[in-house]
């Protein structure tokens, strides 16, 4: 755990070496990039709050507790408790509302309990799809559709696999 601990000074460290050896100015560099993403997050913002938006209004309307209800016993017949659905629902639209969820689950199961490897598998295996989407597909009018039903597949594949792995 030593060694993790300077990696990231060793990797800056490296960088501006390697900069200063190249003779790159490195604070103007930096200064010149950063200037040329704040055009790109304004373009993205719209798409990015939107996703925020709809995936706060998706769990405060009480759809996502009602999707969990109709989709429990699809899960467990894949093999997937039905503890775990409300991750397995969450993660695909927001992040920190995944880390809440698998905080409960921790909280409620522990850590060293099947539900709980399950859940930490779970997590780490996923992704924010429609995040993530929003991100690579903003302003796309079309061709975002079947990428992103690709990315869901993937997830619940994670989800099957993570299940099937700490069972083992």
């Amino acid at each position: 755990m030593r060694v993790a601990a300077y990696v990231l000074p060793v990797l800056f460290a490296g960088v501006f070496l390697f900069a200063a050896v190249r003779r790159v100015k490195v604070y103007d560099s930096f200064a010149s990039g950063a200037g040329e993403a704040l055009p790109l997050v304004r373009s993205l913002f719209p798409y990015i709050a939107a996703v925020l938006i709809l995936a706060e209004l998706f769990e405060a309307s009480g759809l996502s507790l009602k999707l969990q209800q109709a989709l429990t016993p699809a899960l467990q017949a894949l093999g997937i408790p039905a503890q775990l659905a409300p991750l397995v629902l969450v993660k695909p639209f927001s992040g920190s509302g995944s880390v809440a969820v698998l905080s409960q689950i921790l909280a409620e199961y522990g850590a060293d309990s099947y539900i709980g490897c399950c859940a930490s598998v779970l997590y780490a295996s996923g992704e924010t799809v429609f995040y993530l989407s929003a991100l690579y597909f903003a302003g796309q009018k079309k061709g975002a559709a079947l990428p992103a039903a690709i990315a869901m597949a993937a997830n619940l594949f994670a989800a099957v696999s993570a299940c099937l792995l700490c069972r083992l």
